[in-house]
């Protein structure tokens, strides 16, 4: 792997650091009041995915949440209590700030989700949306995921597909193969530094079944025919995402 386990968190830290001050406090609004829960590059609705299990009257930790708008979409759907996880203090600013506007009552807390220090067996769902999906080790985030869930609790999570990460160059996503999927984990990005985990299929079941999850579904995102191309990531074309999954929304639960 070259550089230790434990400079990626730093690293990754100043990138969302200046993230938050580039658009994620500006889109915080916006995000938080979304009418309706959609996910990912496409805007793709939960209605049209259906992959969240009911949360009216259950706990649920929303994992490398960021300025942590799906846990208030959560809290909204009647979650009885949410605990939003991040390394990151700018991005947690912002979510306290939205949660005292909002009365909404989310506990943030400062910590990495691959060891948050919080109790066993506390929640019903664990949730990441492009949070410890991507920026944390699976073989940490997973096992911690399963750790926090209660028996017969659920965790989902959205990343990008392995397709996408396959094809992906610095500039973005192509349509040819650009690294190879044998002992795909860890890629550090050279133009923003930052360090993202992308695993194969085989690898993520794997980690899921060693951890005491069962998967219960992969849905494949494609972009819609009236999708256009994105002006934050535009690493990936519409055209593209019409053809082939851009993203994968998974959805295991605790043994």
């Amino acid at each position: 792997m070259g550089a230790s386990d434990s400079d990626y968190v730093a690293t990754n830290r100043a990138h969302w650091t200046k993230a938050n001050a580039e658009y994620t406090d500006a889109r915080a609004e916006f995000a938080w009041n979304e009418p309706e829960i959609s996910w990912g590059v496409w805007n793709t609705p939960e209605s049209e995915l259906n992959v969240l299990p009911d949360v009216r009257g259950k706990d649920v930790v929303e994992l490398g949440c960021g300025t942590a708008y799906v846990g208030a979409w959560l809290k909204r759907r009647g979650a009885r209590r949410v605990v939003g996880v991040d390394i990151s203090p700018a991005q947690l600013a912002t979510a306290r700030r939205m949660n005292e506007k909002t009365g909404l009552g989310l506990e943030l807390v400062e910590a990495n989700a691959e060891a948050t220090g919080l109790p066993a067996g506390s929640f019903d769902l664990a949730v990441s949306e492009y949070g410890a999906s991507i920026w944390c080790d699976p073989r940490k985030w997973i096992p911690e995921a399963a750790r926090l869930l209660r028996k017969r609790g659920e965790l989902v999570f959205l990343r990008n597909s392995t397709l996408s990460v396959l094809c992906m160059s610095q500039e973005g996503v192509t349509t040819t193969l650009q690294r190879p999927q044998r002992g795909l984990h860890r890629i550090d990005w050279a133009d923003e530094p930052e360090t993202e985990f992308q695993m194969g299929h085989g690898d993520l079941f794997r980690i899921l079944r060693e951890s005491g999850l069962e998967l219960l579904d992969l849905v494949e995102i494609f972009a819609r025919e009236d999708s256009e191309d994105h002006a934050r990531y535009s690493y990936v074309t519409a055209d593209w995402a019409r053809k082939w999954p851009s993203e994968e929304m998974w959805r295991a639960r605790k043994r």
